[in-house]
């Protein structure tokens, strides 16, 4: 089998990608960035009365025919205190914002625009238009409309109306399931005595939170040592919690210890494909397990990071129905690059801004795929396309943000 460019396994990846049709009801507090199942009607009428948009004075327009006019104030009406009467010819009604316009009021007078008489007079200094400073009922939004749809993500202005709307709890489309499975006989729990030949297991935690960050809800199956019976008993524990998708880190390519792939196929997975021409991260696995898709991560740290940033966070955006991240932007190159091969490589590089504005991606010396400090230390990944010709210091480069940019400056 060929190895498959990036751009073409990620369409591969994400046209097999089924959202789960799951929804389930979330308090509002919980609803961030959840994405609607169903459309949101309005349970009440927004402003559900005519109130004042300023604090000022509520009277009839026609007793200030003109600046100078003298009304008695009859008395006030504050948010959540109404004034109970109606307000008659030369009379006029003290209110603050939002609270109820007293009956027989058509206008709000600016407090800075009357002129206090003694204790119950005001003259009008300006002359408004009728109806000014008043925000009729129903202005917002009427009960039965429909505001929020199917479909939408929620943020802070649509939680915002939901709650306005008189929901509290929200019907949103569940979060896909994501099982993790690390491998080998060689890995061990964080905070674990090493053993002679052990190492600490530290990719599942990455990617977890990757996959969280995109929308995920994540299993943890654990480890599983490099044997059939153990691997299939992780396979098992993923459907039976009807895992969307089942992640396994390392063991996906063809060595005598590779199991995972050869173990997948016995139990019925629809091998599409499994090696890419990218660097880090060669031997990707795709498939899918009945209703579960496969994505197999490579072992090493680097590349087991790099792939769920290229293929798992957009995989799980999708399945969340949360719109995809676009982490591409272009740079100067802060270093001389070789010439590149076949496989699109990924550099870890730091970030800076020039005096300019510019960004100046710089590669690490190192970039072996095993190294968890240089990939904790960079800025972003410096994208050299398959068989790039060499750069000098200054040229343009695409790179993919690992953390916000210190700029939106982008370069053709």
């Amino acid at each position: 089998m060929s190895l498959l460019p990036v751009e073409d396994a990620l369409e591969r990846l994400l046209k097999a990608a089924r959202p789960p049709a799951r929804s389930e009801s979330v308090p509002l507090h919980e609803a961030c960035d959840r994405v609607l199942a169903g459309d949101v009607a309005a349970r009440l009428t927004q402003p559900p009365f005519d109130n004042s948009a300023m604090d000022g004075y509520a009277l009839r327009h026609e007793d200030i025919a003109e600046p100078g006019a003298t009304l008695r104030v009859v008395g006030r009406s504050a948010a959540g205190h109404a004034f109970s009467g109606t307000v008659g010819p030369g009379e006029a009604v003290r209110i603050f914002t939002g609270a109820p316009l007293p009956a027989g009021a058509d206008t709000v007078l600016l407090q800075e625009d009357a002129e206090t008489i003694g204790d119950d007079r005001i003259r009008n200094t300006f002359l408004p238009q009728r109806g000014r400073h008043i925000r009729p009922r129903g202005q917002d939004f009427e009960e039965g409309e429909v505001v929020l749809r199917e479909g939408q993500t929620l943020d802070s202005g649509r939680l915002t109306v939901a709650a306005a709307m008189n929901h509290a709890v929200l019907n949103v489309y569940a979060r896909p399931k994501v099982a993790l499975l690390a491998t080998g006989d060689e890995l061990v729990p964080p905070g674990s005595a090493l053993g002679p030949s052990q190492i600490v297991a530290s990719n599942s935690y990455g990617v977890a939170a990757l996959a969280r960050e995109a929308g995920a809800e994540v299993i943890d199956l654990g480890i599983a040592a490099d044997d059939p019976n153990a691997i299939m008993d992780a396979v098992d524990w993923a459907k039976a919690c009807g895992a969307d998708v089942l992640v396994t880190l390392g063991g996906a390519s063809v060595g005598d210890h590779d199991l995972v792939q050869p173990v997948l196929v016995s139990a019925g997975m629809e091998l599409d494909f499994w090696r890419i021409a990218m660097r880090p991260g060669k031997p990707l696995m795709v498939g899918r397990l009945g209703g579960m898709q496969i994505l197999g991560l490579p072992g090493n740290p680097a590349s087991s990071l790099v792939c769920a940033l290229l293929f798992l966070e957009p995989l799980v955006r999708k399945l969340s129905r949360l719109p995809a991240v676009d982490r591409r932007t272009f740079a100067l190159t802060g270093s001389a690059l070789a010439a590149n091969d076949h496989r699109q490589d990924h550099l870890r590089a730091t970030v800076s801004v020039r005096d300019d504005g510019a960004l100046v991606a710089t590669p690490y010396d190192k970039q072996d795929s095993s190294m968890m400090k240089v990939f904790a230390a960079a800025d972003c990944l410096l994208v050299r396309p398959p068989h790039a010709e060499p750069a000098e210091a200054g040229d343009p480069c695409e790179i993919l943000l690992l953390r916000p940019s210190p700029t939106n400056r982008q370069f053709p």
